[in-house]
């Protein structure tokens, strides 16, 4: 197990602002209890790119990655958050069931199921199959440890949008009250409540392109979707943890924010450029500060 240098370590007893090499499942043994805010990551999809990174089999992916998490639940804070960012694969003809089957098992594993975020890829790959589409969105899976988490959605709020100016422009007297459905689903609204906006919350798709620039790396997601993570669950100074860091969009992303990050990676070759991506990062910080 080797590790970026140098080390640096506080109360919460973890190698801070580190890129550690070595296999997740061993090295998360050896971090305390209750030690990180966040946990973001995109483990390797079941059977894809083998040649990258190996592989796990569909039928064998569960069981692998409940020894991850088990580790996980125990170093993430009651407060934290776990994204996972995952996708079904076709197998046989047919989207397998191990995604379905890991959010039944990590339920029964003590993790509540909180949300499901959708990243929309802006920009997917083209191609034509003769019985599907291409894939425009994958999974972000949202899990914690109890109810009472942090989150912080006036960081991630956005813009109204033009169709304010003139909606808004002159409200009837039904836009002043809340109107309920017509068809009585128990929904409503009142226009009004949007007077004097500028900003809203968003929704739970996000609609992100994926990553265009050679990080050497055949699945590297963009710098902005854990980032946008990173501004809802954590505050500057927060830990941040990605077990699968990959080429070191995680780490990078959290250095960016202020927060402090840990990464683990298995491989040789994506360690290397991990270590490449947070140095770059380092120095475009250092020289944007010094301006």
């Amino acid at each position: 197990m080797r590790r970026e240098k140098p080390i640096h370590e506080d109360h919460s007893g973890l190698p801070l602002d580190t890129i550690i090499k070595g296999d997740c499942r061993n090295v998360l043994k050896t971090f305390p209890d209750a030690s990180v805010d966040l946990v973001v990551t995109s483990p390797p999809y079941a059977d894809s790119r083998k040649h990258t990174y190996g592989g796990v089999s569909p039928d064998e992916y569960v069981a692998w990655f409940l020894l991850i998490t088990s580790e996980l639940h125990r170093v993430l804070k009651p407060t934290g958050s776990f994204i996972l960012n995952i996708k079904e694969r076709v197998k046989d003809g047919e989207r397998h069931t191990y995604v379905l089957e890991l959010i039944l098992a990590l339920r029964k594993q003590e993790w509540l199921w909180t949300e499901e975020y959708i990243w929309h890829k802006k920009n997917c790959y083209p191609g034509k199959w003769p019985n599907r589409f291409r894939d425009a969105w994958e999974r972000c899976l949202h899990f914690t440890k109890n109810k009472n988490f942090h989150m912080y959605q006036d960081a991630v709020r956005v813009p109204m949008g033009k169709w304010a100016e003139t909606r808004l422009a002159k409200l009837s007297n039904t836009d002043r009250i809340r109107d309920e459905s017509k068809v009585k689903s128990g929904f409503g609204k009142n226009v009004s409540n949007w007077l004097g906006r500028n900003t809203v919350y968003p929704t739970n798709v996000l609609h992100l392109a994926t990553e265009c620039s050679n990080r050497n790396h055949s699945a590297a997601f963009p710098e902005s979707l854990p980032a946008w993570f990173i501004k809802l669950f954590t505050n500057p100074g927060d830990i941040v943890l990605d077990p699968f860091v990959g080429s070191g969009t995680t780490a990078v992303a959290a250095m960016a924010l202020d927060r402090r990050y840990v990464g683990i990676e298995l491989t040789d070759e994506h360690y290397a450029h991990a270590l490449e991506s947070v140095a770059r990062a380092k120095r475009a910080k250092s020289g944007l500060q010094l301006v």
